[in-house]
């Protein structure tokens, strides 16, 4: 294991190999390759009064890429989509030039019973000349990820490329996404596995990394590309994530992300006078307040 890898958590401290922390932006760590923020979705019991109602709001230069553990979310865009996203399918939206969505949960679920919520949407940075790209949205059903079993470990290849493996997803940087489970207690090699930045999300169980345990919800930033181990606890499961980094500086403001502020501050102006595209049917409408 070599000696100049970084962790992360909530509380920032350096064991050393790695940064530990809990979710991107980090202070000290602002993008890991091109991923740019993920948002912890639970675990959470939704039901059976409030569920899950994300109304109108729009995204630029960016693709976010949803992935549950557990539940469904339903996914309406501008670009006319219309997808449940079950746990472990795939859903990809490219936001390029402006796109608006909504997530909610599906009306089959809204049935007055309780239901589990977990799961991660994340932020991938667009390359500065597919920023303003046309927006589009895929899915990938959990049955056509790739997956490799192997001595106690479960691969699968969410996004991008990894352990082997390529995900059918399109992507448009150099980039992985993996997600890994543990039956029993695991030495994990990652070297030349992957390529790029490389940080390790605690979905559930602990690892263990340069003699310190981390545990659930935190997040191990390595600080040398495609070099990393860890031990992985009986019943561990963990996100890879990461790739090449963007070769220009990322700016994020509210739902934007873009390589220029100017960008960032016309895509603000254009959703408060409401110029961004409509989801189809759906009058709801986020403000941007500051």
């Amino acid at each position: 294991m070599n000696n100049d890898n970084l962790l992360i958590e909530e509380r920032a401290r350096d064991i050393g190999q790695f940064l530990v922390g809990r979710l991107l932006p980090f202070r000290t760590k602002r993008q890991v390759g091109p991923f740019t923020f993920i948002d912890h979705m639970g675990p959470a019991t939704i039901g059976p009064i409030k569920y899950v109602d994300v109304d109108q709001h729009p995204h630029i230069g960016l693709s976010t890429l949803t992935y549950l553990i557990e539940g469904e979310i339903e996914h309406k865009d501008s670009t006319g989509a219309n997808q449940v996203i079950s746990s472990g399918d795939v859903g990809f939206m490219t936001s390029g030039q402006g796109v608006t969505h909504t997530e909610r949960t599906p009306q089959a679920l809204r049935n007055g019973n309780k239901h589990r919520l977990h799961g991660y949407q994340v932020w991938v940075a667009l390359p500065k000349e597919k920023e303003e790209m046309a927006p589009n949205f895929q899915f990938i059903p959990k049955q056509d990820l790739p997956r490799l079993s192997q001595d106690g470990l479960e691969i699968t290849v969410i996004a991008g490329t990894g352990f082997g493996l390529t995900s059918p997803l399109t992507v448009y940087s150099p980039l992985f996404m993996v997600e890994i489970i543990s039956s029993k207690p695991k030495q994990l090699s990652i070297h030349d596995q992957v390529v790029g930045d490389i940080a390790i999300v605690v979905v559930s169980g602990e690892v263990e990394a340069n003699g310190e345990t981390i545990g659930q919800g935190q997040m191990l930033v390595s600080k040398s590309e495609n070099t990393c181990e860890i031990r992985l606890k009986e019943n561990t499961r963990v996100l890879l994530f990461g790739g090449a980094p963007l070769s220009e500086p990322r700016y994020l403001h509210w739902n934007f992300v873009s390589s220029s502020k100017d960008r960032l501050q016309q895509a603000s102006e254009d959703w408060k006078a409401k110029r961004f595209p409509k989801v189809k049917g759906d009058e709801t409408y986020i403000p941007l307040t500051f």
